[in-house]
C-alpha cells in the first residue's frame, strides 16, 4: 500500500540503514530501521533521528521535494527553511502536513 504517494512497498521492505539500528516509527506505529544519522540540525534533528524510520525518512523526502516546488521557494533561503521546518514537524509530529493551496497531484498517464 502506498503512504502519502511513496513507495509501494511495504515498510519492511524498503527502507533501511547500515547500522542496524531499529526506531519505533511513529509515521507507521512499529519497529522499523532508523536512520544512521540525524537528518537535521538541532534537537528537531535528534527528535527525528530517535523516532523516525528511514522509511518514513523516504516519504518525507518526497513531500519535502514537492512542497519546494509548490511554494517556489529555494531551500538555502530562510524563508525556505522555516516552511520546510515547519511542514517536517507537521509530518512526523503534528496531525500531517496540509498541502499547498491550490496544490494538483501529477495525473498518471
Amino acid at each position: 500500500m502506498s503512504v502519502c504517494g511513496g513507495p509501494t512497498g511495504s515498510p519492511d521492505e524498503v527502507g533501511g540503514n547500515a547500522s542496524g539500528r531499529t526506531v519505533s516509527c511513529v509515521k507507521f506505529q512499529k519497529e522499523l530501521p532508523g536512520l544512521d544519522a540525524p537528518p537535521w540540525p538541532g534537537e528537531l534533528g535528534q527528535r527525528i533521528f530517535e523516532q523516525v524510520s528511514a522509511q518514513a525518512w523516504k516519504l518525507w523526502e518526497d513531500r519535502q521535494k514537492m512542497i519546494l516546488n509548490e511554494y517556489r521557494v529555494m531551500p538555502w533561503q530562510k524563508e525556505g527553511q522555516e516552511l520546510i521546518r515547519t511542514h517536517l514537524e507537521q509530518f512526523f509530529f503534528g496531525e500531517g502536513a496540509a498541502l499547498p493551496p491550490g496544490y494538483v497531484p501529477q495525473q498518471s498517464k
